[in-house]
């Protein structure tokens, strides 16, 4: 721990006041700041969340940006259970090398913590604190999103790191979304109230992640003697996958695993449990450093009106805060502001505006819905200047190609186009099935995974349905769709390594095909997906192109077909794949 150099501005109750630094003083690391304030309890009236507000001001030259903090019981509630305590804590994330200071602004009163007025309440004994640390470059190394910085959303329709420049494509996992439902954390209890659906996979009480011990390895986190293991281990496993994002809920009471919440008990709105959090927060920050976004999905359709019934009230407002303050540091994080949701579009902009006021590293904000509910959530919200785009539900994963392409254009239409995601693929009782059942995936591989990818969309998340074994509640084992993942890693490194994407558009009308999904950059490159084999003929523009093939179900280097190479203008045939031509494949063209 380093100590910190310390300000103090006039006034008695400041003489006491301490902060001090934790962290590695470098680019894109969490850098902590925890000062000594009053000392408190989570259920101490005044409340610690609600009457009590600590905000960190953090400057370089002329930039600045305002950090809310929180409550951290005794500074260590991870390891001791704590739940009072006299540390309040910062989480920065500096995005340039050189000198830093800061500034505390600590104030209590009734219900200021909700207030964005900077002069609500009255100072107490943090405020003014200051002080200054120097910060490093990052010595990190891909995938560590240190070695990347933040992602961010830049007007495009593609995610893109701002330290390292490179565009973000998403493959992971979507179930179980009661992910947080785990037997390592603090008072997450077993639910007792087991329901299941005719034909549903046997329910579990809670999640241990007990075929995941084995991917645990030693210098990981965990805490407690070995709490922690399997969810670290899990992580670990889908990172050797080269899956790059997970999606889980933060909040699912009465909900459809009602076991998933961050206060210090499922009846509570404006008390958080700090142990509990500081645990999560061991868990996302290995996220990090195994290049692994949050998908953090902040509710659903269930409980969506469960805090001040729908509204940016009190309680929503205080969960985004405390949301914000302990986990708006990660580096890969994409806020969803419900699945399945049903809020208005009124209450949605102003969800939306209240993250953009409290979240200092504007990070993405995206939103899920019913599949036969587009029109009415999404179609309002174009050209809003608060939300990157949608979270898509598939009732149909056929569809997949040409809903991805429908909200690209309409979006880019719209003025500001939109990060198009695919987050789960109906029918609801399927989804992805286990590697057991369906050993191909042929028809996810074919309509939603390389149907979202070459409409232009930024990437996948898998979710898993309620007949089959490890499903979207109940699932211990992501290995149960091992060969999914490869298949999901294939794609994302065909892109990554063979195509310019960012400056690519859907091209289906170039191709003769039917049923071909076509990306290009016309004049340079051209990419065909052929679902079914085969072949076919394709509009080129002047030049002359060189004619590979990519296995989309085995992965690979690129491989030479009957056809070697094609001259344009004009509609040219681009021959037979190696092998197998009834099966689906990939031609690449360039020009040469």
């Amino acid at each position: 721990m380093l100590p910190l150099s310390v300000t103090l501005a006039s006034g008695p109750p400041l003489s006491a006041a301490r902060a001090r630094i934790t962290g590695e003083l470098r680019q894109w690391h969490r850098v902590t700041i925890t000062f000594d304030g009053p000392e408190l309890a989570e259920d101490s009236q005044p409340n610690p969340f609600r009457d009590y507000r600590l905000n960190v001001t953090f400057s370089q030259g002329n930039r600045s940006l305002r950090v809310p903090g929180y409550f951290a019981a005794d500074g260590n509630a991870a390891e001791t259970g704590a739940s009072r305590g006299n540390k309040w804590r910062v989480c920065f994330v500096p995005d340039q090398t050189g000198t830093w200071s800061y500034r505390a602004s600590f104030r209590n009163g009734a219900d200021v913590a909700a207030s964005l007025d900077p002069g609500a309440g009255e100072a107490g004994n943090i405020d003014g604190v200051s002080g200054h640390f120097d910060v490093g470059p990052s010595d990190k190394k891909r995938p560590d999103f240190r070695a990347r910085g933040l992602l961010r959303y830049l007007g495009a329709r593609y995610l893109r790191f701002s330290g390292s420049g490179e565009y973000f494509l998403k493959g992971g996992a979507d179930s179980p979304e009661n992910w947080l439902a785990y037997s390592g954390f603090d008072q997450t209890p077993a639910r007792t109230h087991l329901e299941q659906r005719q034909g549903e996979a046997r329910q579990v009480a809670i999640h241990r992640y007990e075929p995941h011990a084995r991917d645990w390895r030693q210098g990981d986190p965990d805490w407690r003697g070995g709490k922690g293991r399997n969810i670290i281990g899990a992580l670990n496993y889908l990172a050797s996958k080269g899956m790059n994002s997970v999606y889980f809920l933060t909040m699912n009471v009465a909900g459809d695993g009602d076991d998933v919440w961050p206060w210090t008990a499922k009846s509570e709105r404006h008390r958080f449990d700090c142990s509990k959090l500081d645990q999560w927060e061991i868990v996302f920050s290995h996220m990090d450093r195994l290049g692994i976004m949050l998908h953090v999905l902040t509710q659903e359709t269930e409980n969506d009106q469960l805090l001040d019934g729908g509204e940016l009230g009190l309680a929503r407002k205080l969960y985004y805060r405390e949301l914000i303050a302990r986990f708006g540091h990660h580096l890969g994080l994409v806020w969803n502001l419900g699945e399945e949701n049903t809020n208005t579009t009124e209450q949605l902009k102003a969800f939306c505006g209240y993250f953009q006021a409290l979240d200092p590293y504007d990070h993405p904000i995206v939103v899920h819905t019913f599949p036969g509910q587009y029109e009415k959530v999404y179609a309002p919200l174009l050209g809003f200047e608060g939300l990157e785009g949608p979270s898509l539900q598939m009732a149909d994963m056929k569809g997949t190609h040409a809903e991805t392409i429908r909200w690209i254009d309409r979006s880019s239409g719209a003025g500001r186009p939109w990060v198009v995601f695919l987050d789960e693929i109906g029918p609801s009782h399927t989804g992805v099935k286990p590697d057991a059942d369906d050993p191909e995936h042929a028809e996810v591989r074919r309509h939603a995974l390389w149907g979202n990818l070459m409409a232009g969309g930024s990437g996948v998340e898998w979710y898993f349905g309620y007949r089959y074994a490890h499903n979207d509640l109940n699932c211990e084992d992501w290995r149960s769709r091992d060969r999914m993942w490869d298949q999901t890693r294939f794609a994302l490194e065909f892109f990554r390594r063979y195509l310019p994407f960012p400056e690519m558009r859907h091209s289906d009308e170039l191709t003769a095909a039917e049923g071909a999904f076509c990306l290009a950059k016309p004049g340079e490159v051209y990419a065909l997906y052929l679902p079914g084999g085969g072949t076919s003929s394709i509009r080129l523009e002047q030049g002359r192109y060189e004619i590979r093939w990519y296995n989309p179900r085995a992965g690979g280097e690129l491989q030479n077909g009957s056809v070697s190479s094609a001259e344009g203008p004009g509609v040219r045939s681009i021959g037979l794949p190696p092998a197998d031509p009834d099966r689906d494949w990939v031609a690449l063209l360039r020009n040469r």
